[in-house]
């Protein structure tokens, strides 16, 4: 078809649209003419509502506030975009949002911002037992006659004319099933008032997507509708299965907590969504900012995605940061000189084993310098220490390789060389940031700008650095929030919680146990590598590599394929991905152990004109290219296909414990592997539809 053919069809079908929606409108305005006990600004607002009601939305007007005798709310409606409490109002003067308060015409109104809260609470309150997020259900505050649309905290203040364009542009959040359910439960939850006009008119004359649907359906059943929302979420793009919030997790999202808190459980059970939506909760109903931290430095980008479209009327009072980079951020607006150089702190690392630790006795436990070098930075700094007496009888969380008192002085040694090459080179490491952060946050003069702190990943933190998160808030209700599983630990050492001096009592530690994202097939190939690797949470607790879990998703696949050399391995590899739709590819990601292997993968997927998109750069948002990172890089996301090419080329291989001759001695052998194990453990888990695990047979030695 020519282009002037194609613009002809395009111009025909946006008049066809133009019609459709005059007649709609039209149509509209002659029903809301007709409600005689409504106000004529709350007549033209209700027209631009009624022509939601054309596509799939349900108009409760009029109704009385549950609990009240005279209080009514003038509108709730449900549609794909979820629930919204609309408070219209007809003033002679525009509304202004003023230092956060809401004023008209010289005047404080804050009552009415007050009133319509209080209201939204109660349906949320009303649609909770339905198993709707509350970040689902949103207040408006509509004004005819004017021209608006700015945000009052978490209200959404529009005008009559911008109304209908924003709700339409809304995110699809509910099926038409849903869409029924909850209007019909809301229309028994606040019921009509029985002189109602308003109410009258609607029943004697409904809109026809009203006449259409009919009451047949009834009441949706609980059981029904949370199959439908699963059901929904399966079918969207990965990143809106990210934040998919089952509704059995509604209640801890909502929850008052008295002090700290932490939220636990194997992989796929829904740990980050929680703590997502979890922000989102406390943003709306906090005046202060809400600091979201993980370890990692890609996953802030991700989650601040996530949360800008599940709520993004809070979203700018939630800050998402990886903790290194925050502390920084916060040294330098205190005036604290940083001097961060990893190369030269290396450096200094490099020439004190050289001169002091590769001659010692700690050559005799493992020569390989990088075990010490973990040493140092999580067991002794990642832990604040800072006298030899303290490091003598510090338990090695994580660390099962036995030190006597001679190797620990050996220990103490590079550790106090190493310090003293970095100061006399001027600079820091990442652990002298966390612990300038932790001395600052510790002055009495220190405020902390933050009314609550969500930990995500926290097991992957050291000592220090929950230390510091912990002082922004203390042990105020709803400060900290602790997210993580100790079994997904991808970096050495570890610590406890009462080692933080934070105390978690009763009902503030909630351990899901309901994977919404593995299937059976998937879970158990993954727990098979990790069955005989016991592993102490954060809370000290001694627990087994395979644990009970309740699945709900059975439809994944795990598909194993062996080759002989490494680019019979690799055409499996690009045939698998090949026979994937196009569209298909924004919801894969392959996933290596090394940065080695991502330079490998990244040259064969480029060559073979497969679009990729590193872990590094991806924030959130639909790409159509396979995501490609290390294992590490992957942790708190997910994918509806993951492949993991050479998976098992950094586990033993034939060797007892993996231990070769002249490698390293058997007990920092196994505590590697077992590292390994937890991060191939990791990788395993991302995917929810497809895991694809690739090897290289090698031929039997002679």
């Amino acid at each position: 078809m020519a282009a002037g053919g194609s613009a002809s069809r395009r111009a025909q079908e946006a008049r066809r649209q133009e019609r459709l929606l005059r007649e709609q409108w039209q149509a509209a305005r002659r029903q809301a003419l007709r409600w005689e006990a409504a106000s004529e600004g709350e007549r033209r607002v209700a027209a631009q509502l009624l022509i939601l009601t054309e596509r799939g939305w349900r108009l409760l007007v009029d109704r009385r506030w549950p609990g009240t005798r005279t209080a009514n709310v003038d509108m709730l409606l449900v549609g794909p975009g979820g629930v919204f409490v609309v408070d219209v109002k007809n003033w002679r003067s525009p509304p202004q949002i003023v230092d956060g308060g809401l004023r008209s015409g010289g005047q404080s109104r804050d009552e009415h911002a007050r009133k319509l809260l209080a209201v939204t609470k109660a349906a949320e309150g009303a649609v909770a037992s339905l198993g709707l997020s509350p970040v689902a259900v949103q207040p408006l505050m509509v004004f005819a006659g004017q021209r608006a649309d700015a945000a009052l905290g978490r209200i959404r203040v529009l005008g009559e004319r911008e109304v209908g364009p924003v709700l339409l542009a809304e995110r699809r959040r509910l099926r038409p099933e849903s869409v029924r359910a909850i209007a019909d439960h809301l229309e028994r939850v606040f019921p009509d008032y029985e002189s109602s006009a308003v109410t009258r008119t609607i029943q004697e004359d409904p809109p026809a997507i009203v006449r259409q649907q009919g009451d047949a359906d009834g009441l949706f059943d609980l059981e029904g509708l949370r199959d439908a929302a699963m059901e929904d979420a399966l079918r969207a793009p990965i990143e809106q299965w990210m934040t998919f919030l089952h509704p059995d997790q509604v209640a801890l999202v909502r929850r008052n907590w008295s002090g700290p808190a932490r939220i636990s459980g194997p992989a796929g059970t829904g740990k980050t969504v929680v703590g997502l939506h979890r922000a989102a909760h406390l943003a709306k109903r906090t005046s202060g900012r809400i600091l979201y931290v993980t370890y990692a430095n890609n996953l802030p980008r991700v989650q601040g995605t996530f949360l800008r479209t599940m709520a993004p009327a809070v979203a700018d009072r939630v800050v998402f940061r990886s903790l290194h980079s925050w502390a920084q951020e916060f040294l330098q607006e205190r005036g604290v000189p940083v001097r961060l150089h990893g190369d030269k702190a290396e450096t200094a690392f490099s020439l004190a084993w050289k001169h002091v630790g590769r001659g010692s006795r700690l050559a005799e436990i493992d020569p390989a310098p990088g075990y010490w070098r973990d040493e140092i930075d999580h067991v002794i700094k990642g832990r604040g220490i800072t006298t030899f007496e303290e490091y003598a009888i510090v338990p090695r969380r994580r660390r099962r390789t036995s030190l006597r008192r001679s190797h620990r002085e050996a220990v103490w040694a590079l550790y106090e060389a190493y310090e003293s090459l970095r100061v006399e080179r001027g600079v820091h490491d990442f652990n002298d940031v966390l612990a300038l952060a932790l001395a600052e946050a510790g002055r009495p003069s220190t405020r902390s700008p933050y009314a609550a702190v969500i930990v995500d990943e926290v097991q992957d933190l050291t000592l220090v650095g929950v230390r510091l998160l912990h002082a922004l808030v203390g042990d105020a209700p709803n400060g900290l929030l602790l997210v993580g599983d100790g079994q997904q630990a991808v970096y050495p050492g570890g610590f406890r919680l009462a080692d933080a001096d934070i105390e978690i009592r009763g009902d503030r530690a909630q351990v899901l146990s309901v994977n919404y994202r593995n299937s059976k097939q998937i879970l158990d190939a993954a727990l098979a590598v990790v069955a005989d690797d016991a592993f102490e949470d954060i809370d000290g607790l001694r627990t087994p590599g395979r644990r009970d879990v309740d699945l709900t998703y059975h439809d994944g696949q795990v598909v194993r394929v062996a080759e002989p050399t490494v680019d019979a391995h690799d055409r499996m590899l690009l045939d698998a991905l090949r026979a994937l739709p196009h569209a298909a590819l924004a919801d894969v990601a392959v996933l290596c152990p090394s940065m080695r292997a991502i330079g490998h993968y990244q040259r064969l997927l480029s060559h073979a004109d497969i679009p990729v998109c590193p872990l590094e750069h991806y924030d959130g948002r639909p790409v159509d290219a396979v995501k490609l990172g290390t294992y590490r890089r992957a942790k708190g996301l997910e994918f509806k296909r993951v492949y993991l090419p050479q998976h098992d080329t950094t586990l033993p291989n034939g060797a007892p414990n993996g231990v070769s001759d002249g490698g390293p001695a058997p007990e920092t052998a196994r505590e590697r592997e077992e590292l390994l194990r937890s991060q191939l453990f990791v990788a395993m888990t991302r995917a929810r539809d497809v895991l694809w695990l690739g090897s290289v047979t090698r031929p039997p030695q002679r």
